[in-house]
Parts: C-alpha cells; structure tokens; sequence
C-alpha cells in the first residue's frame, strides 16, 4: 500500500472543502466552522502563509485525508511549535497507518520541534494513535479568545 503526502494546491479546493464540511460536522470537533472559515483556511494553506500549511493524504494515489498545521514557536521549550490544527482521514482510510505515516513525516519535516494538537476526549481511535505516536495529555489548562478588547470599550 502507497501511502503518499504532499502539499495542497489550488486544485484540491473542491475535495479539502468538502472534507472540512464532514470534519467539522463531526463529533470529532466541537467549533462548527462556516464556509467563509473553511475557504479562508484553504487558501491561506495554498498561498504564502508564513503561519499554516496544508498537506493532502494519498493512498495508492487517491486523496483519502487531509491535514493542516499552525507553524509557530514555544517559549516554554525553547524551539519551533507546530499545531497539527486538522488531520482528517475519509472512514474507508481509517485503520490503516495514514495518520502514523503523516506524523512520521511531520517528525522528518521538523526535526527540532515540539508538536502539539487538540482532541475531543471522546474520540478514542484518535488517542490511541496520538498515544502511540508519543503524545501525552498537557497538564493545563487552554484557554481562549476570539478578539482582544480594545481600550474603551468597557472590557478592560
């Protein structure tokens, strides 16, 4: 079995997107998204983005998965941080290493980073891989914000 991994380009547009729409309808995610997040999301994986790329799963030359990565850096371990943000495999590619072989790329893509990622508790086939893959639960607590306030307006 060929399993394959390569960037996204223009051309994946139809099958990413509509991946992303069974994805996030998905128990796996709790956020619902809109097609205005998902189509920004696709071309900034496509374009120059210093901050996201995108990569399409192939197994014996057919897309069965995609995946996207938030590229940033971890003061608290001192080197680069990639969030896998999505990693979305089709249920007839499920089970069969595709997501083990993508986290064996991202490791030889960047070599000296730390890699971290979201996963809904009851998504166990999911833990199971991570697990197996070396992750481990953080002991804190993530939180977040969808916009700062801004001076005067009340919020701070």
């Amino acid at each position: 079995m060929e399993i394959s991994i390569r960037k996204m380009n223009a051309r994946d547009e139809a099958q990413v997107l509509a991946m992303m729409r069974v994805f996030y309808r998905s128990p796996a995610v709790r956020t619902e998204g809109s097609e205005e997040i998902y189509l920004r999301d696709f071309r900034l994986c496509v374009g120059d983005s210093p901050y996201l790329e995108g990569y399409m799963l192939e197994r014996e030359g057919a897309v069965c998965g995609y995946a996207m990565v938030a590229k940033s850096f971890s003061t608290e371990f001192g080197k680069p941080c990639i969030y896998v943000e999505d990693l979305y495999l089709l249920e007839s590619a499920r089970g069969r290493g595709i997501g083990s072989a993508f986290f064996a790329f991202l490791g030889r893509q960047y070599p000296d980073a730390v890699f971290r990622l979201e996963v809904e508790q009851e998504n166990i086939p999911a833990i199971r891989l991570y697990r197996k893959m070396g992750y481990t639960p953080s002991p804190y607590l993530e939180m977040k914000m969808l916009s700062c306030p801004q001076p005067g307006d009340g919020s701070i």
